[in-house]
Protein backbone atom coordinates (compact mmCIF):
# COMPACT_ATOMS: atom_id res chain seq x y z
CA UNK A 1 0.00 0.00 0.00
CA UNK A 2 2.99 2.67 0.72
CA UNK A 3 5.31 1.69 -2.27
CA UNK A 4 2.04 2.08 -4.38
CA UNK A 5 1.35 5.56 -2.85
CA UNK A 6 4.80 6.74 -3.37
CA UNK A 7 4.61 5.34 -6.93
CA UNK A 8 1.54 6.81 -7.80
CA UNK A 9 3.08 10.45 -6.48
CA UNK A 10 6.32 9.90 -8.27
CA UNK A 11 4.44 9.19 -11.49
CA UNK A 12 2.52 12.35 -10.82
CA UNK A 13 5.53 14.81 -10.21
CA UNK A 14 7.41 12.80 -13.64
CA UNK A 15 4.33 13.39 -15.57
CA UNK A 16 4.88 17.11 -14.56
CA UNK A 17 7.75 17.91 -15.46
CA UNK A 18 7.41 16.33 -18.75
CA UNK A 19 4.40 18.47 -19.56
CA UNK A 20 6.07 21.64 -18.09
CA UNK A 21 2.93 21.81 -15.54
CA UNK A 22 5.77 22.80 -13.12
CA UNK A 23 4.28 26.07 -11.17
CA UNK A 24 1.33 24.09 -10.32
CA UNK A 25 1.51 24.38 -6.68
CA UNK A 26 -1.51 21.90 -5.81
CA UNK A 27 -0.59 19.77 -8.40
CA UNK A 28 3.26 19.74 -6.90
CA UNK A 29 2.28 19.82 -3.18
CA UNK A 30 -0.96 16.90 -3.70
CA UNK A 31 2.23 14.89 -5.08
CA UNK A 32 4.19 15.71 -2.20
CA UNK A 33 1.81 14.69 0.15
CA UNK A 34 1.13 11.62 -1.49
CA UNK A 35 4.74 10.60 -1.25
CA UNK A 36 4.80 11.40 2.77
CA UNK A 37 1.38 9.81 3.44
CA UNK A 38 3.11 6.41 1.41
CA UNK A 39 6.22 6.66 3.53
CA UNK A 40 4.39 6.60 7.00
CA UNK A 41 1.53 4.40 5.38
CA UNK A 42 5.13 1.71 4.32
CA UNK A 43 6.87 1.86 7.98
CA UNK A 44 3.49 1.70 9.77
CA UNK A 45 2.83 -1.40 7.55
CA UNK A 46 6.32 -2.87 8.30
CA UNK A 47 6.69 -1.77 11.72
CA UNK A 48 3.89 -3.88 12.55
CA UNK A 49 4.53 -6.85 10.80
CA UNK A 50 8.07 -7.07 12.48
CA UNK A 51 6.34 -6.86 16.06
Amino acid sequence: MGLILILVGAIILVACSFTGNVNNNSILGGAAAVIVIGLITYIAINKRIAD
